[in-house]
């Protein structure tokens, strides 16, 4: 099952997102998050995110296996060019295009049909008995009346009321 998962409008230009995703096509999605975590280029942490997007919509969503699946198709397109203009000699003034990417992912399972078993539900079914117990283990709360004020508190008011000499 094909998991897809988009980032539109990122304010890097695509040659240099290119040359980040070009590492990580094809791999596997632990072997590309370890890929992109030691890269140090600035591409680097919006493919990241754009990675645990897709594999969180695939376990949520399609109840997928995470060490299942592969980076299928991850494509870098051109978005939409911000001009500005830079002051030139002579009163002229040249254009400068602030590009932005829009980056597509489709992951896939290498196993087809494998889904999460029932050991995640088992383990489910323990968290929610322990929450449970850990509720019940709670001690009473104590409430304090309102209108009743403390007795220490004047002592401590004329104490520091005083002058020292």
């Amino acid at each position: 099952m094909e998991v897809k998962s988009k980032t539109n409008n990122l304010r890097l230009a695509p040659r240099k997102v290119r040359a980040v995703v070009n590492l990580i096509r094809g791999k596997g999605v632990n072997e590309a998050l370890d890929q992109l975590e030691f890269l140090i280029r600035r591409p680097s942490s919006p493919v990241i995110k754009l990675v645990k997007s897709a594999i969180a919509n695939a376990e949520n969503n399609f109840h997928l296996v995470r060490e299942n699946l592969f980076i299928k198709e991850i494509k870098v397109d051109e978005g939409v060019k911000l001009k500005r203009f830079m002051p030139r000699g002579f009163g002229r003034a040249s254009t400068i295009q602030k590009k932005t990417s829009h980056i597509t992912l489709v992951l896939d399972e290498r196993v087809a049909g494998l889904k999460r078993s029932e050991v995640d539900k088992q383990k489910k079914d323990k968290i929610l008995k322990t929450d449970k117990i850990n509720n019940e283990d709670k001690k009473p709360e104590i409430k304090k009346e309102i209108g009743q004020k403390s007795v220490n508190k004047g002592f401590v008011k004329k104490m520091f009321q005083r002058k020292s000499i």
